[in-house]
């Protein structure tokens, strides 16, 4: 119970530093955000990834979370260019046997772990560059690389003594890896109108989205190359000024050009009068 408290903290504390971000973003870009040419908001969801030639092994369930951003390619066309950052994701497996770590007396370590299993937890920073078409019924399709960093490695070793998976091992195996990892991204959406508040007219996406890597991500690998892949489901979420609250800006921008300008007229109107007299 305290290891999943500690888990929504963290996950908590990763929104709002993309908050945060986000906000900063907002205050550059300005009221050029979610434009009908620019939408930009957070993207999330969860992903189920493995690794390729490791057995035994099984999926990981794990959580994503970013921001993204949506180009119009051109006008009056339903093509777009989707990027931005996946600034958590992660990927992995788990049900992986247990190795021999190479520590100094680690024979005590080896032996407690022998039965156990190892859940491999790799961290990313990922660059999705996905062309983008809409259909008119409301759906897409994409499609494009993905660049990844990683940041974190480690495999986590777990045995059971008296409750499930209550003796565990943490290995920091990031030097293992490579640092760069490329791959290919397919995905499929829907989406979704908002009716409510001033993002009326912007759109939620939802979808299913699949990575598969072209790289070994082991270094020195001695066996078969080892791939990442990974099934996304996600959420991306306008954030911004929204169109609606564009119009708006939009009229009061126009009322204060044409107030000025009836103020310049009467200007005008009055200094004539006075050169009259």
């Amino acid at each position: 119970m305290k290891k999943k408290l500690f888990i929504a903290f963290l996950a908590l504390l990763m929104a709002g530093q993309v908050v945060r971000g986000q906000v900063l973003i907002s205050l550059l870009f300005g009221d050029k955000l979610n434009s009908p040419t620019l939408k930009f908001g957070l993207d999330g969801g969860a992903n189920f990834s493995t690794i390729s030639n490791i057995s035994p092994s099984k999926y990981r369930t794990g959580f994503n979370l970013g921001f993204y951003f949506d180009f119009l390619l051109k006008k009056d066309k339903p093509w777009y260019l989707h990027t931005g950052v996946l600034v958590k994701s992660a990927l992995g497996a788990k049900g992986i046997s247990p190795y021999h770590l190479n520590y100094a007396d680690s024979t005590a370590l080896d032996s407690l772990f022998i039965d156990g299993t190892v859940d491999r937890k790799l961290s990313y920073f990922n660059v999705p560059i996905l062309v983008r078409y809409r259909f008119k019924n409301k759906l897409f399709i994409e499609l494009g690389p993905m660049i990844s960093l990683l940041y974190k490695a480690k495999d986590v070793f777990s045995a059971e003594i008296e409750d499930k998976d209550d003796l565990t091992f943490a290995n920091d195996v990031r030097d293992q890896y490579h640092r760069i990892d490329v791959g290919g991204m397919a995905g499929i959406g829907y989406y979704i109108h908002r009716r409510y508040s001033e993002l009326k007219g912007n759109e939620i996406n939802l979808g299913f989205r699949y990575y598969y890597g072209f790289m070994d991500i082991l270094k020195d690998n001695p066996g078969n190359a080892q791939h990442n892949s990974s099934f996304y489901l996600f959420a991306s979420i306008p954030i911004g000024a929204g169109e609606k609250g564009q119009a708006k800006k939009a009229a009061a921008a126009k009322e204060r050009k044409e107030k000025k300008e009836r103020k310049l007229k009467e200007k005008e109107l009055k200094k004539e009068q006075e050169n009259k007299k």
